[in-house]
């Protein structure tokens, strides 16, 4: 969305414009693994296309994964979370990886 004012667009790198929608949860900056929609746009139900008010929880897990270290199981950003050597089911990332996702974000 960009702002016109006498048929000219305002010039607004897109960089700062992610960080001007302000309101919006910050998972919404990816792509739903869930649902596949795209970035930015809100989740929807995948059954019936309704749109939702608040994101699917595989779309916040995959924020905190692609962005933050996790403390629990010492792994990299993008490296999936584990337990005992086996990856977390359905891409499930550890508490204190959501917590380092916002603190990151701030």
């Amino acid at each position: 969305m960009k702002t016109t004012r006498y048929g000219q667009t305002a010039p607004m790198p897109d960089s700062i414009r992610h960080f001007m929608r302000s309101g919006q949860d910050p998972a919404r900056a990816i792509p739903c693994p869930h649902c596949g929609v795209a970035a930015h746009k809100p989740c929807r139900i995948p059954s019936r296309g309704v749109p939702m008010a608040q994101v699917h929880q595989q779309r916040k897990a995959a924020r905190a994964q692609l962005i933050a270290c996790c403390a629990t199981c010492q792994v990299e950003p993008t490296v999936p979370c584990h337990t005992d050597g086996r990856v977390l089911e359905n891409g499930a990332v550890h508490a204190a990886r959501y917590t380092e996702a916002d603190r990151s974000a701030a």
